[in-house]
């Protein structure tokens, strides 16, 4: 028999998107970080906004845990449902509401797939930037809850850089309406503000999303080289002359043996590194700017530098990128994407360091990363059937991450926390700004019902339960319905 509380909520939805069955609950019990897994009471499956908002409601009036799940992609563990919570799970909340050809914009539901903006905004010469390695399944619900970037961050930068506004439902039931259709706000940035919180605050409803223009031409290099280190002064020279390419990414050779095998990717042999690196923009700026950088390539003596001829050509060097990270299932059962960034000019000497730690371990790490904003993307691979090596691989995680910060870099770039990495939060934080930093929450979440357990160290961030008028509603920001 379904709990309570799960009797309770059945009056919000039909039988049929209520799903309490320990048989159902399965599926959702975990996210792309396989290693973290709890089984929720029920999966309720809302289709419409005001569904969501009267779940959250009750949610907050029994004060049940709740997370928000798009595709289950996140890579941080924070979709990982809460033990006596419920999932709230958006796929069926994909409509685009509206397509603006004229204003360039895009109004969008959580479920919506990040992909499907750009395939419905192509026939208007239009596409929407972000475009993480899961771009053909991940919602852009979850790319707001995490800030996702993707290849071509370098020179379109995160999620955040591209959405205009946002309606959402917060913890405490109530709607608010950040921004709008124009980049021209006063006052202060709240969807930079909600872009990035990992559900922490509440559920996006809507997000209106800025296109642009498709390029009218790409010049897309495949450059093998002998050494990681070759490959990281290479980068180092394209960002220092000035020249700013669309995507700067690097795979290393483990992770080139797993594309290869998957996608019959063809990398130059002999390589421990490659680089892809891509221009795009107006013919003639494009032109101009291949003749440089095909001057500094050929200045740092790869392997082999290959241009892609064709659009088939540019689409094969990218599909063994974007297939990186499953591929790399094929060398191993198991597997953590880790998701640091270090400063781009200590990119060689961080993969070296990498390398060596990664051989105390008795492990072995493939790279992937987004070389041109010091995005790493270790993939520590073990087997969780043998004793002890997923402590070993989480150990060898936690030291690039301590790494990452001592060289002046982020325990995440895109990723998120999560689960994985809220324990690292204090080598970046002093505990002062993770004070602030969860005051913040418990303004949007009082009762720390939204996504709790993730981000902060030491399990749910504190309830500051507010008395009086909501602070966002004191600014202005937010209305009750």
């Amino acid at each position: 028999m379904p709990s309570s509380a799960v009797r309770r909520l059945s009056a919000l939805l039909p039988a049929d998107r209520l799903l309490w069955q320990p048989e159902q609950l399965a599926a959702y019990q975990s996210d792309a970080l396989t290693a973290y897994s709890a089984l929720p009471l029920a999966i309720a499956m809302p289709e419409t906004a005001d569904e969501v908002i009267a779940l959250v409601r009750a949610c907050r009036a029994d004060k049940i845990p709740f997370v928000a799940r798009g595709s289950g992609t996140s890579l941080s563990g924070g979709s990982v449902p809460v033990a006596g919570g419920i999932v709230i799970a958006l796929n069926r909340l994909n409509r685009i509401l509206r397509l603006d050809p004229a204003q360039r914009l895009a109004v969008v539901e959580p479920g919506v797939i990040n992909l499907a903006v750009t395939t419905a905004a192509a026939p208007h010469g239009l596409h929407y930037a972000p475009d993480p390695s899961s771009q053909p399944i991940c919602t852009i619900g979850g790319n707001v809850a995490f800030n996702s970037g993707g290849a071509h961050c370098l020179k379109y930068g995160m999620t955040s850089n591209h959405v205009l506004g946002l309606r959402a439902v917060l913890a405490t039931g109530e709607v608010v309406g950040f921004g709008g259709p124009s980049r021209e706000q006063l006052g202060p940035d709240w969807c930079g503000l909600f872009t990035g919180n990992e559900g922490l605050f509440g559920i996006a409803l809507e997000i209106t999303l800025q296109l642009l223009p498709k390029a009218e031409c790409f010049h897309t290099v495949l450059a093998g080289y002998r050494t990681l280190e070759q490959a990281g002064d290479a980068v180092s020279a394209i960002v220092a002359s000035g020249l700013l390419p669309g995507a700067i990414e690097m795979m290393d050779a483990l992770a080139l043996e797993a594309a290869t095998a998957a996608v019959h990717a063809d990398y130059p042999p002999g390589c421990e590194a490659v680089l892809i690196v891509e221009l795009e923009g107006p013919r003639e700026v494009v032109a101009a700017d291949r003749v440089r950088l095909d001057g500094i390539l050929a200045a740092s003596a790869p392997v082999e530098a290959r241009p892609a001829r064709n659009a088939a050509e540019r689409l094969a060097i990218w599909k063994g990128r974007k297939s990186a990270f499953s591929a790399v299932g094929r060398l191993s059962p198991d597997f953590i994407v880790q998701d640091g960034v270090v400063p781009r000019r200590r990119l060689g000497e961080a993969l070296r360091r990498i390398a060596a730690m990664t051989r105390e371990a008795g492990l072995r790490c493939a790279n992937v990363f987004h070389a041109g904003d010091g995005n790493l993307h270790p993939l520590i691979l073990y087997n969780g059937r043998n004793p002890g090596e997923l402590t070993r691989a989480e150990a060898l995680a936690g030291r690039i991450l301590k790494m990452c910060v001592a060289m002046g870099g982020s325990i995440t770039g895109e990723h998120g926390v999560g689960l994985e990495k809220r324990d690292y939060l204090p080598d970046m934080f002093s505990a002062d700004e993770i004070d602030c930093l969860q005051r913040i929450r418990a303004a949007f979440d009082p009762l720390g019902i939204a996504n709790p357990g993730k981000m902060f160290p030491g399990g749910e961030a504190p309830a500051f339960v507010q008395h009086g008028l909501h602070p966002l509603e004191k600014a202005g920001v937010i209305s009750r319905e």
